[in-house]
């Protein structure tokens, strides 16, 4: 009776914080809505095939977490004009180009549970769609006028290009310490988390004080959300996850829970990982032999706890924010990003 109560609340608890996202959604969903109606209007391109794989793109659904971070974060701190809806868009841009080309790097045929614009396109085509989804980017950033967002925008874009640059050199090199695996999440996901947090309160022209408190609360849940992606890679259901599970283990990818497997396994163990992470030279069976080591070695628990750890630390972050509806939801996302992993 017990574990079917267990059971029966951790599907409740499941389903709440799903609803995290959806309640932050609904909460600014007027200014969610006019986002998504300018990312349709600036996709537009007389090169047909242009918006063709951006209205592909907008199909395969996504959260939108990102520019729902820059618009909920200007809520937050007070504002109730229009131009954080044009830095939002800036923002998802910039995630959308991002994705348009680590699918190709990535060699993905899946993205979100759908073909990937890659699969479907080409690589060619995709390239140069996510090349011009961050020139139109640029374009918004120029025409809000202010040096602040040129400038947070371009040092983001730069760090996510060094965070993939990062992921590539420490594929397939067991050698890659913790340090530099946060380097690489550090780059290539919180980066943009920051800056969208941020863009709030140069939306809303709050203090200095404000904005570093975003980015802070921003970049750890960044954090959070790709240490949890990088466990629910090997302990998901594959039809959450929208891609199939074992994807990071099949091309090789060095993300903590293999990095503690390996440390903590003997030689035998490490022999194992070498070959299949190392070498390439994977087998039937072997992914399930490294989710069990996994398992073994409290890999998934450790990164769990981190994760939770880190969205415990971005919610402190908001302390400093009067107690509004947005505080409230950008807590219950940060709950969420780390819950994931339970």
């Amino acid at each position: 009776m017990r574990a079917a109560a267990e059971r029966g609340a951790d599907s409740v608890s499941v389903a709440a914080r799903e609803d995290a996202l959806t309640a932050l959604a609904s909460l600014v969903r007027e200014d969610l809505e006019a986002c998504n109606r300018l990312i349709v209007a600036r996709m537009q391109s007389p090169v047909e095939l242009i918006p063709k794989i951006g209205a592909y793109i907008i199909a395969a659904g996504g959260k939108r977490l990102r520019p729902l971070l820059t618009i909920a974060a200007a809520r937050l701190c007070g504002y109730r004009g229009l131009r954080h809806v044009k830095l939002a868009a800036c923002v998802e841009f910039i995630h959308t180009a991002t994705l348009l080309h680590d699918d190709v790097v990535d060699e993905s045929a899946v993205r979100r549970g759908l073909a990937s614009a890659n699969a479907v396109f080409g690589n060619k085509a995709s390239v140069l769609v996510g090349d011009f989804l961050f020139s139109r980017s640029f374009e918004l950033m120029v025409e809000d006028g202010s040096l602040a967002v040129l400038g947070i925008l371009s040092r983001a874009s730069a760090t996510i290009a060094e965070g993939e640059v990062l992921q590539l050199m420490t594929q397939n090199d067991l050698a890659t310490t913790e340090e530099r695996y946060l380097e690489v999440i550090h780059g290539k996901t919180a980066a943009l988390f920051a800056a969208a947090a941020r863009l709030g309160a140069v939306a809303a022209d709050r203090p200095r004080e404000e904005e570093e408190a975003l980015e802070r609360f921003g970049l750890k849940l960044g954090l959070a959300f790709q240490l949890a992606d990088d466990l629910l890679d090997y302990a998901a259901d594959p039809k959450r996850l929208g891609k199939a599970v074992g994807d990071d283990f099949r091309e090789g990818k060095v993300t903590l829970p293999v990095l503690l497997a390996y440390a903590r396994g003997d030689e035998e163990e490490r022999a194992f990982w070498r070959r299949t992470i190392e070498e390439l030279d994977q087998r039937d069976g072997d992914l399930d032999t490294a989710i069990a080591l996994m398992r073994r070695h409290g890999a998934f628990a450790e990164t769990a706890r981190r994760a939770q750890a880190l969205a415990e630390e971005a919610k402190a972050e908001l302390a400093l924010f009067p107690e509004r509806p947005e505080k409230r939801a950008l807590l219950a996302v940060a709950e969420f990003a780390a819950d994931r992993t339970r």
